[in-house]
């Protein structure tokens, strides 16, 4: 029953994260006649729904007791303020991210930037090994090297074309700098969650508490003049509106589902979840 569960998360995983991918890439690709909608923002709307969804879900599990989940979010918030702010460290590297993604979608095609973001497998396990102790064997760490698909001239070939080589460079650069992030970001999270007892759930509404406030410093200093000339909700429609409900889909579940999941299941997850990008990329 249990590797049942593995296997469905699994599906349910790739799903989520080819289709925030390739509707991220269409948004930011997509000709409007209006003002594109801002990333800085789109990162920080994710973030305030992720706590609304969270919290949400806090109020599930304790049968929907306001009191209860008052009691709850003091203890657990206000009251262990070192603990609070551990979460601080992965929730700024988390908002730097997605913004990032965003960058390297808007200078990549799909597939070229899956193919490249798998790296963050590999990252994953190092620090999966230096901050958590695990141990990986030869054929572990082989399996990780010939598991990713290094990138090659042929992946987006005709997209390429259109892209300058300053603006795939842009890209590239953002994508690395991503895999870095995300590897250990996730691992540190990790770590979190199994050194305590808390939620999944009150611990995603605390990054959420640092990613907002991190986010917002960020659009008030990169974006600020366009929020203050066409407000922060400028240019969205159905397709930015759904690339914010897939980030807080990927950021509130997948950290729940990565406990179960573990490295060799992850590894085949970022196998189909690449050669579903790129499929349907260039189709």
């Amino acid at each position: 029953m249990f590797l049942l569960l593995k296997y469905m998360s699994l599906g349910v995983l790739v799903l989520q994260t080819t289709s925030l991918v390739l509707t991220m890439r269409y948004s930011r690709t997509l000709k409007e006649d209006g003002p594109r909608y801002l990333a800085s923002s789109a990162v920080v709307s994710a973030e305030m729904l992720k706590i609304f969804a969270c919290t949400l879900l806090v109020f599930m599990e304790n049968n929907l007791n306001v009191r209860a989940v008052n009691q709850l979010l003091r203890e657990e918030i206000v009251n262990k303020p070192v603990e609070t702010m551990k979460l601080a460290i992965p929730a700024g590297i988390y908002t730097l991210q997605n913004n990032l993604l965003y960058v390297a979608l808007s200078n990549l095609d799909a597939a070229t930037y899956q193919v490249t973001y798998q790296l963050k497998i590999l990252t994953t396990a190092l620090f999966s090994v230096s901050m958590l102790g695990r141990r990986l064997g030869f054929y572990q760490w082989l399996s990780l090297y010939t598991g990713v698909a290094w990138p090659t001239e042929s992946e987006g070939d005709s997209e390429q074309k259109i892209l300058s080589a300053g603006s795939q460079f842009v890209g590239l650069m953002a994508v690395l700098m991503a895999c870095v992030s995300s590897g250990f970001a996730g691992v540190y999270f990790e770590k979190i969650l199994k050194e305590t007892k808390q939620s999944v759930w009150v611990r995603n509404i605390q990054l959420g508490l640092f990613g907002f406030m991190f986010g917002f410093v960020g659009m008030i200093m990169f974006d600020g003049q366009s929020v203050r000339q066409s407000g922060m909700f400028q240019g969205y429609n159905i397709i930015a509106c759904t690339v914010v409900v897939l980030q807080v889909w990927s950021s509130c579940f997948s950290s729940f589902i990565y406990l179960i999941i573990h490295l060799p299941l992850q590894l085949l997850f970022h196998c189909i979840y690449t050669s579903c990008c790129t499929g349907l990329s260039s189709c």
